[in-house]
C-alpha cells in the first residue's frame, strides 16, 4: 500500500512540475509579446529558465521527502539509525526526564549545586534530505 501510496505522491509531484514549467513558458511568451528590446527578451527567456530549474528542485525535493515517509512508514516500531544524520526512528523514541543522580550516579560528581533534572532528547523527526539550491 505504501509504494501505492508513494508512486501516487510521485505522478503528483511531476504533475505540479509539469504545470509550472507551462505556466513559465506562458509567462514568457506574454514577456517577449510586450518587450521593445532584445535585451528585455532575453531577460524573459532566462526568467523562464529560472522558474523551470525551481520547478525541477521543487520535484526532487518532494520526492526525497515523499522516500523519507516511505522508509519511515517501513520502520515504524523499529528502532533504526541513519548514520550520519544524528537521526533514530522508531516508536519507542520519546524524550526521557532523568534526574542528576540517575545520570551522574550515587558518587556526588555532579558538576555545580542542587538537584537539578536534565531532559534527554531523541531525535524521531526525519528531516528531509538537504537540496543543493544551486542546481
Amino acid at each position: 500500500m505504501q509504494s501505492a501510496k508513494h508512486k501516487v505522491s510521485n505522478m503528483a509531484s511531476a504533475a505540479k512540475e509539469k504545470i509550472q514549467v507551462a505556466k513559465a513558458k506562458v509567462e514568457e511568451e506574454a514577456q517577449q509579446a510586450t518587450a521593445r528590446t532584445k535585451e528585455e527578451k532575453e531577460i524573459a527567456t532566462e526568467l523562464r529558465k529560472v522558474k523551470e530549474a525551481e520547478a525541477k528542485a521543487d520535484l526532487h525535493h518532494s520526492k526525497a521527502k515523499h522516500t523519507a515517509e516511505k522508509l519511515e512508514s517501513k520502520q515504524l516500531g523499529h528502532h533504526y539509525h541513519m548514520p550520519g544524520t544524528g537521526i533514530v526512528t522508531g516508536a519507542d523514541h520519546i524524550p526521557v526526564k532523568i534526574s542528576n543522580q540517575q545520570a551522574y550516579g550515587a558518587a556526588g560528581n555532579i558538576p555545580g549545586t542542587g538537584t537539578r533534572t536534565t531532559t534527554t532528547t531523541t531525535h524521531n523527526q526525519v528531516q528531509p534530505p538537504h537540496c543543493n539550491k544551486h542546481l
